[in-house]
């Protein structure tokens, strides 16, 4: 049976040299966090390792580097500047196997903190809003301490586990992290009439945060029939849910029920999820495998990028050499849909950066990382249009891909990509 203790005691179970996995995105158990970076002068080499947190990270700070380094699986804002600082290091993985690099003791544990709903009369928790790894993290690591809170929404699925399975419990009264909807530009909202355009009835969605999934899903009110099978989901997919436009009752796996394996949005999403069996949080194992993905009849993933090449190669995780965030599940997703029967694996983002400098390339920068290969993708989407490159040569995806980059870059593109391989 787990005991309840103050912030302060559960983390003096923190050791020198031990590696701690933090619960990702809006469950970050920030009470827990906080109070192990109060202890920095006493610890040493500790290795903090997460995905992309909420909120902030005081760990993080480079001042600490002697007492924290953080291991990140997707580098999220709270933590990008530790690659630079020295205090941070970045692991590239697929969501998908993630749990794997627990399970075989790849990256054994010593610490994992939690965030979970308070046990309920037979004595069971949820991890709430985000199972990812954490479950693989629970089985393997030595202690487990959990940030129980009554505000942490009880979800369906994975993420439910019994209190005797927690060695410390924390009790907090903290709002779950944030975050709204945005307003949709003009530009994005022109991005999301394209992406409606592709998605047939009977179509089970993949898609992630920002106005560009938002404005999409606005447009897909009159729709039949869809299906949601996703790495994450927000606000967004709530009004399609409650007018019966997204009932999943054609998608193969999780028949009936929207399936994800993290949220994030606003109180409204977690209100609209707690206690709720339509909605399911299975582990990233499990939503991300595209053996899973690939048995959903017209599969749409909808990813973004940081640019993309005029050959259909994705970079997604970093500006040239300079990490940004990670591979994440983009590629599990492609790749899922690209296999399923009539899919679509789809790469949205618009054609030029806020400078004004050209996402639409005619090569990557030095250094960038290709985290969807041009073999995988299918369509790519920027506010000039739709550029299909599936089963087109390499010349012809150029010709495509000039189409929907900025007019102000398009001649450029093709004069400096054609002489590259014409120079060969």
């Amino acid at each position: 049976m787990g005991k309840y203790v103050s912030a302060e005691e559960a983390v003096k179970w923190v050791k020198s040299n031990d590696r701690v996995y933090v619960q990702a995105a809006a469950a970050a158990p920030s009470i827990l966090t906080k109070a192990l970076t109060l202890r920095a002068s006493e610890l040493q080499n500790v290795e903090v390792c997460h995905l992309h947190t909420e909120g902030e990270a005081p760990y993080a700070d480079p001042a600490l580097a002697n007492s924290f380094h953080v291991n990140s699986f997707f580098i999220g804002k709270n933590v990008r500047h530790t690659l630079a600082a020295g205090n941070g290091s970045y692991t590239p993985v697929f969501l998908s196997e993630l749990p794997y690099l627990f399970r075989k003791k790849v990256v054994p544990l010593d610490v994992v903190f939690i965030h979970v709903s308070p046990p309920d009369s037979h004595g069971y928790c949820s991890l709430g809003v985000s199972v990812e790894a954490t479950l693989a993290a629970i089985e393997n690591a030595k202690t487990v301490i959990a940030q129980v809170n009554p505000q942490m929404p009880r979800t369906f699925g994975d993420g439910i586990l019994h209190v005797s399975e927690i060695n410390y419990l924390v009790e907090v009264n903290t709002p779950i992290y944030g975050q709204g909807s945005g307003v949709i530009s003009l530009l994005e909202d022109q991005i999301g009439t394209y992406i409606a355009s592709l998605i047939e009835d009977k179509s089970t969605l993949q898609m992630g945060i920002g106005s560009i999934p938002n404005a999409a899903l606005r447009k897909l009110s009159n729709h039949k029939n869809l299906g949601l099978h996703t790495e994450m989901f927000s606000d967004g997919v709530i009004d399609l849910i409650e007018s019966g436009v997204i009932n999943c009752n054609y998608k193969k796996i999780g028949r009936g029920r929207a399936l994800a394996t993290f949220l994030i949005g606003s109180q409204r999403l977690y209100d609209f999820v707690n206690d709720n069996p339509f909605v399911e949080l299975r582990e990233s194992s499990y939503v991300n495998d595209t053996s899973n993905i690939r048995k959903n009849p017209k599969m749409v993933a909808i990813n973004s990028a940081i640019e993309v090449d005029v050959t259909g190669q994705v970079c997604a995780d970093s500006i040239g050499a300079k990490m940004y965030s990670g591979v994440g599940g983009q590629m599990d997703f492609i790749r899922g849909a690209s296999l399923s029967e009539g899919g679509k694996a789809i790469i949205a983002l618009p054609s030029v950066t806020k400078n004004g400098e050209s996402r639409i390339v005619p090569f990557l920068k030095q250094g960038a990382g290709v985290v969807s290969t041009r073999s995988h993708v299918h369509y790519i989407i920027t506010e000039n249009g739709i550029a299909d490159l599936y089963g087109k040569t390499l010349k012809q995806r150029a010709v495509e891909m000039v189409k929907i980059a900025h007019p102000n870059h398009q001649e450029r593109i093709e004069r400096e990509y054609f002489a590259m391989i014409n120079s060969q």
